[in-house]
């Protein structure tokens, strides 16, 4: 399985609708401010968007609070992943981590670097020092996917220096960030740099539940950004996406009650899930749980699961994982208890 959410395929293998755990959206769905304000915005497909995304790129810059000349925007964060592989040499990756970061890469004839997180799926900045080249496109997951785990502030500093030093490019993918702690916001970190060989990107896909908006969005240098957007598509981000913004950012209440329900939801699961002997599940600082099986490998779990009625994510097409991990969503309450019940079944096996 290489990406979640793909249900209509698994759909037949169960004679109940789906729950669908593979998928990593914000269980709360979309927020409030923005269902109310769909049909007011659909005039708004009878027009071209603003081809430089001013009202846009304003937006999110107060969101993320940075220039507005440091925003880049796109067509959800993959093709701004796309657009950073267009303009380096060769592309360098930890692995295991999501694969559009290699897929990208091998469509626009790049040499791939790959370099493993250690047995604790932490990186080595040696190793880094070692491969890295200048032009090179350093991409990090930030919470990491599959592994769900957050740089630590120091070792990111590291790695920036390591970059920066190299003439390279850092592409920090943070499409988890509001789902993770706040003991650091990238934004304010490499500010006083002004994002210098560095891309920090976001997403309205995961935390606004809104992945079929296709809206990503991040801070990088100037020259950076007018680099990317000399290459990337006119009008790539749909008019929808582009008046959405002003209401999605700004409903505090919704963000500050996703954050909160994340945070108490993996707390139970994590708990939950430890008091099983057959299972280990990592630590994470996103909305998903990485789940190494002790007796039984992938397969035999999804099966397992979709006779059930859950669709579970499949992991061994992350490259340094084999067949005996899977992940799972962190979704309502109830469809957890659901889920932690079916997990018991599994433990007797």
């Amino acid at each position: 399985m290489e990406h979640g959410a793909d249900i209509e395929t698994y759909q037949i293998y169960s004679k109940e609708k789906l729950i669908d755990f593979s998928s990593n959206i914000n269980p709360l769905g979309i927020p409030p401010l923005i269902e109310s304000k769909i049909k007011g915005d659909i005039n708004n497909l009878t027009r071209y968007p603003d081809i430089k995304y001013r009202e846009l790129k304003k937006d999110v810059s107060i969101y993320l609070n940075c220039d507005k000349e440091n925003v880049i925007v796109g067509n959800g964060a993959v093709e701004i992943i796309d657009s950073f592989t267009m303009i380096v040499k060769r592309v360098i990756v930890f692995t295991p981590s999501f694969s559009e970061y290699e897929k990208r890469a091998k469509v626009h004839n790049k040499e791939i670097v790959r370099l493993k997180f250690d047995e604790n799926f932490n990186i080595n900045v040696e190793d880094l020092e070692r491969a890295i080249q200048p032009n090179d496109l350093l991409i990090l997951g930030n919470p990491n996917n599959p592994t769900g785990l957050r740089i630590d502030k120091n070792t990111l500093m590291d790695i920036y220096d390591v970059v920066r030093s190299n003439d390279a490019i850092l592409l920090l993918d943070e499409a988890f960030f509001e789902f993770s702690s706040t003991d650091y916001d990238s934004i304010e970190l490499f500010k006083q740099n002004k994002y210098s060989n560095i891309c920090i990107l976001r997403a309205a896909t995961k935390f606004f539940a809104l992945p079929g908006l296709r809206l990503g969005y991040g801070a990088s240098s100037v020259e950076l950004v007018d680099r990317v957007n000399d290459i990337m598509m006119p009008w790539s981000v749909n008019g929808i996406a582009e008046s959405f913004a002003k209401y999605l950012f700004t409903d505090e209440e919704y963000i500050l009650k996703s954050k909160e329900y994340i945070k108490n939801e993996r707390k139970f699961l994590l708990n939950e899930l430890r008091k099983l002997s057959n299972i280990a599940a990592y630590d994470t600082d996103a909305n998903f749980i990485l789940i190494r099986l002790l007796n039984v490998d992938e397969e035999y779990a999804l099966k397992f699961f979709l006779n059930r009625g859950i669709l579970i994510r499949t992991c061994s097409s992350f490259i340094s994982l084999g067949k005996n991990h899977i992940r799972i969503a962190i979704k309502s309450h109830q469809d957890n208890s659901i889920i932690l019940d079916i997990f018991k079944e599994l433990d007797k096996i």
